[in-house]
């Protein structure tokens, strides 16, 4: 099995990014299923029904979530309308699902887990003992499983890759915008990556006016963040699954620009 998975879609550039290279990427390589993290992808907080409709008719599969789950009261009342998971660690009884299993015409299955951090984010259950419980049940429906982990430290990243390894097919880093090189496949067949990097503006600060943020810094003054413009990158990994023990067997990283 072949998974497309891509980074956070950052506003109107990120989405122009996806619409530009997810076509190109699927008309070039077998792909099986293609998961995005679209936390960001409305106005750069949260998403809408809108926003993931786009995704959708250009190819997205399923779609992860993270901090700004909450941001667009309009998803709240949709979201069991879409292929989407938001955090698994959140407290018991909010919207949503942590984890969804997705299923090709084939018959082949994909669990897909999303899971929030604890350092320098706001307090949830454990993303550790929360994972190996939505990866545990998802197994009894499909080896293939893959985990997206939006969290803020790099420790905490590869502490639950190193948790997860041989469990699932792969724990993938999301929030930062920012992509990593520690790409690799860990000893019991997990895929890694600190962070798959984001779809947005590349003359930017993560994703926002670099203007704003830079006096912000200098200044310490409130500053509203607005998504950037001009040209977009495409952050994302694929990776090659095998469908019978959910082991990878390569990982592949893209930085495309327009």
């Amino acid at each position: 099995m072949n998974i497309l998975f891509i980074g956070d879609i950052v506003g109107k550039p990120g989405r122009r990014a996806v619409a530009h290279f997810l076509p190109e990427l699927l008309a070039d390589k077998p792909i099986d299923f293609v998961i995005a993290n679209a936390e960001n992808s409305a106005g750069g907080l949260g998403t809408t029904p809108d926003v993931l409709d786009e995704l959708m008719k250009l190819g997205v599969h399923g779609f992860t979530m993270g901090n700004h789950t909450w941001r667009k009261n309009v998803l709240i009342h949709a979201l069991d309308r879409y292929p989407l998971v938001r955090p698994a660690n959140y407290p018991p009884g909010v919207p949503g699902r942590g984890s969804m299993v997705l299923t090709l015409p084939d018959g082949r299955k994909l669990g897909v887990v999303n899971l929030i951090g604890r350092i320098y984010m706001e307090p949830n259950e454990c993303p550790f003992l929360r994972g190996e419980r939505e990866v545990s049940a998802l197994q009894s429906e499909t080896p293939v499983v893959l985990v997206d982990f939006h969290a803020e430290a790099t420790s905490e990243k590869i502490a639950l890759g190193w948790h997860l390894d041989g469990c699932c097919s792969a724990v993938l880093g999301t929030h930062t915008h920012v992509q990593t090189a520690d790409t690799w496949i860990m000893p019991g067949g997990t895929a890694f990556q600190c962070d798959v990097g984001m779809c947005g503006p590349r003359d930017s600060v993560i994703g926002t006016i670099r203007d704003k943020v830079i006096n912000r810094f200098i200044t310490g003054m409130p500053e509203k963040f607005e998504v950037a413009g001009g040209p977009a990158v495409f952050c994302a990994v694929l990776l090659k699954v095998n469908d019978a023990s959910g082991q990878t067997t390569s990982i592949e990283r893209f930085m495309l620009h327009e």
